[in-house]
């Protein structure tokens, strides 16, 4: 049943990549992991339901299992994957186009944080795997739950400053006077399918469609970044989260990840 379930996401994601024309050379382990941190975090979840709820220990074992095998098993897959984020850090920072500063030094602070992470991460795969024991196998985690935390806080902070740009680029668009009437007009024959007078609209204000885009696009990456907090933090004992918060955040970020 579970691999059924990891075929079907690798063939929805291989749809959905396909659609958008992107490439498909290295999309089958991208979709397991995907997918595979879906079940983990699931697993989680409802492992932690099950003994809330004073379910018997053989119907617990099984999530648990789900939850610690496949959790090694993504460690494995993320093996080297460090080096992708060491080459985004790389060309965030030599972006010499009209980027915000503010967020090109997030953005470079958000791949470092993710490569020490997965870098700290690879290290320590000998002995999840039980090939060499290290002493410091936990110092060690930690320190990668450090740089993983430290990549998520840019990432959200990023977010936040972004989603205030567009809040007050919408506050310069004047619907009534000059351009601001053009710009509106614009706006209103670029949707497909216009909101009728007086409506919500995430169009209302915006002097392109786009910023509403990037607008939804980056409220969703803050959910996720915000989801995906919960694991280190709770790893770190910064705050007392149990198993099934971390689950279903993690569960919820996960989903993200596969739609997008």
């Amino acid at each position: 049943f579970i691999l059924h379930l990891i075929d079907a996401g690798i063939a929805l994601l291989r749809s959905h990549a396909h659609h958008r024309n992107h490439g498909l050379t290295s999309l089958p382990t991208v979709g397991r992991d995907k997918v595979l941190r879906t079940l983990q975090y699931f697993a989680r979840f409802f492992a932690w339901y099950l003994y809330r709820t004073n379910r018997p220990q053989s119907s617990i074992a099984p999530f648990e299992a789900i939850k610690k095998q496949f959790g090694l098993t993504r460690k494995i897959l993320r093996v080297g994957k460090f080096v992708e984020h060491l080459k985004a850090a790389a060309v965030a920072f030599d972006n010499k186009g009209p980027v915000d500063p503010v967020l090109r030094y997030l953005a470079v602070g958000r791949q470092l944080g993710y490569a020490g992470y997965l870098f700290i991460d690879t290290v320590t795969v000998v002995d999840a795997i039980g090939v060499k024991k290290l002493a410091t196998a936990k110092k060690l985690q930690a320190t990668a739950y450090r740089a993983w935390l430290a990549g998520l806080v840019c990432s959200a902070v990023a977010s936040v400053y972004t989603l205030w740009r567009l809040q007050e680029k919408e506050k310069t668009v004047d619907r009534k006077e000059g351009e601001g009437v053009v710009e509106a007009k614009k706006i209103e024959k670029s949707v497909p399918f216009p909101s009728p007078p007086n409506s919500l609209s995430c169009f209302s204000g915006l002097t392109d469609i786009r910023f509403c885009r990037e607008r939804a696009t980056t409220r969703t990456q803050l959910v996720s970044d915000l989801c995906d907090i919960t694991i280190p933090i709770s790893s770190l004992g910064l705050a007392n989260l149990d198993d099934g918060l971390v689950g279903i955040a993690g569960t919820i970020s996960s989903l993200i990840g596969l739609h997008s």
